[in-house]
């Protein structure tokens, strides 16, 4: 296992020990490190996707909503 240092304000440290008590710091600690790395790979998959669609967006001309609702209605484009 390895090891980290790294400081957080003494504020944090105090509420994170109280509402921790009793419980493996470190165990907690990791579980939320691997919660945020899990996060950002999510956050970067949105990100991804949204650039994606708004790339085929500027390619692809506008639809009316009549040519909407008349494709509906027909059930295909």
């Amino acid at each position: 296992m390895a090891t980290m240092n790294f400081s957080v304000p003494e504020d944090v440290k105090k509420k994170f020990n109280k509402a921790f008590a009793g419980e493996n710091k470190s165990r907690v600690i990791a579980q939320l490190m691997a919660q945020a790395v899990e996060d950002q790979s999510v956050q970067k998959r949105r990100n991804a996707a949204v650039d994606a669609l708004l790339s085929r967006r500027r390619t692809k001309r506008p639809v009316t909503a009549r040519e909407v609702r008349r494709a509906r209605e027909t059930g295909r484009p």
